[in-house]
């Protein structure tokens, strides 16, 4: 009992900093020291400029050459490709509205890594935990931006055909995998760039997680919680429960362990990824349940992700 309590505060060190955010993003909103118009600057500022900025910083940190790094990065590449498998099968016989089903999916696949899974990795293991987990957010980026126009076309009910190259365009001007691109010949190659630019870089990279997350939290619409939606459901449960069970005990299974192990399953528990709404909307297709399923994932993955830790290290001790 002694050892479940003592997990159970370890998880809440690393979940409450997150939730308190989230909540004060709420408060500031509701007191009007934060508007729509900020929190619309803020997010365009955390994509465009603090976001790549911290993932360029951490992957020019990284020792690419570990092997470790490969297979993980391998792992989160072929893990959540089977996870997209598995969710369009399993919400294909849940989801009867053609029109949702793409929505549903999406939410079901698309953890928000780079903004809370990010902030669980730094809190749990440090400049570590930041470090690898800024290496899976570069891994699995692109891969969301593929599945997500992919199930999103497909079932669309204007059976609207794909179109590569659009989604070549957004891929390649996305501000996180450029600075990704950029930041791995540096790190591969061992070039030692000018402090004056590392400690400029540091400046807006210190920035990101704050203010993304009371960002986040002042764009919650608590509203979209009262409607009773079995999709909204059907992806929360997808997203919160089936997701970091099976890729936490994969890994596992297949050799993954300590801080590696953690941040697979800290990322996999994330809640569902805000650019699923733009996604959605951007498409035409249900942006109403999109936000639903954003807000009720965000909500509970505090307390799925508080009870998940805490079974997790009481597992692998």
């Amino acid at each position: 009992m002694n050892a479940f309590i003592e997990q159970l505060f370890f998880s809440i060190s690393v979940t409450g900093p997150i939730f308190i955010m989230l909540a004060l993003g709420v408060v500031l909103k509701s007191n009007g020291l934060i508007d729509e118009k900020f929190t619309e600057g803020g997010s365009r500022l955390v994509f465009n400029v603090t976001l790549p900025a911290l993932l360029f910083l951490s992957v020019v940190k990284a020792d690419l050459q570990q092997a470790g790094h490969f297979q993980l990065i391998a792992f989160a590449l072929i893990g959540n490709m089977a996870l997209f498998g598995l969710f369009e099968l399993l919400c294909g016989t849940m989801i009867k509205k053609r029109s949702d089903l793409g929505v549903v999916v999406q939410g079901a696949f698309r953890a928000n890594t780079g903004i809370i899974g990010l902030a669980y990795a730094a809190n749990a293991y440090g400049e570590e935990g930041l470090v690898i987990g800024s290496l899976y957010v570069a891994a699995i980026t692109v891969l969301y931006n593929i599945l997500a126009v992919i199930t999103l076309t497909r079932h669309s009910e204007t059976n609207t055909q794909l179109n590569i190259r659009h989604l070549l365009h957004s891929i390649i001007r996305n501000p996180l995998i450029i600075s990704i691109l950029i930041a791995i010949p540096i790190s591969y190659l061992h070039i030692e760039l000018p402090n004056i630019l590392l400690q400029s870089g540091r400046y807006f990279a210190d920035m990101t997680l704050p203010l993304a997350l009371l960002c986040t939290g002042a764009s919650l619409d608590f509203r979209q919680l009262k409607q009773e939606s079995t999709s909204a459901n059907v992806a929360g449960f997808s997203r919160l429960v089936i997701a970091p069970t099976l890729l936490t005990i994969t890994g596992y299974l297949l050799g993954f362990r300590s801080v590696e192990l953690g941040i697979i399953f800290l990322m996999s528990a994330a809640p569902t990824a805000a650019a699923s709404y733009v996604m959605t909307h951007s498409m035409g297709a249900n942006a109403k349940l999109a936000a639903n399923i954003i807000a009720l994932t965000t909500i509970a993955s505090t307390f799925t992700c508080s009870l998940g830790i805490t079974l997790l290290n009481m597992w692998t001790k």
